[in-house]
């Protein structure tokens, strides 16, 4: 299982890539696995300023639909668009291509509060 040791981690499974004051999200290795062939990403949260802990999309699977959790307060900026027509990159590539939005953070010293590679790893069991 990859889990990169430059990026930060939350409880709800997702990955943080702080960029100046812009995060980029997306889900876990560990998430895709669990959830199987995600078949949709919806996220319909775009220019929207959300607090940390706020829902800002779903991931559908073949088998389940599953909340997205925004790990920190920010305005989303941007949605990766390849997902409406590739969703399943979330799978075969969740650091990379997968990325799901990017957020202008509203305190960047909340992405130190999340979980380091290690934390996360402990938490699943790795």
């Amino acid at each position: 299982m990859n889990i990169p040791a430059e990026l930060k981690y939350t409880k709800d499974h997702e990955w943080v890539k702080l960029e100046g004051d812009v995060v980029t999200i997306g889900i876990t290795d560990f998430a895709q696995g669990e959830l199987g062939d995600i078949v949709y990403v919806e996220v319909e949260t775009v220019d929207d300023t959300l607090e940390a802990d706020e829902i800002f999309g779903s991931v559908e699977a073949v088998k389940t639909v599953s909340d997205l959790f925004l790990p920190v307060a920010g305005e989303i900026i941007e949605f990766n668009e390849a997902l409406e027509d590739a969703p399943e990159t979330v799978n075969s590539d969740p650091y990379g291509a997968g990325w799901m939005i990017k957020v202008k953070c509203s305190n960047v010293s909340d992405v130190d509060g999340l979980m380091s590679a290690d934390d996360y790893k402990a938490l699943i069991g790795a």
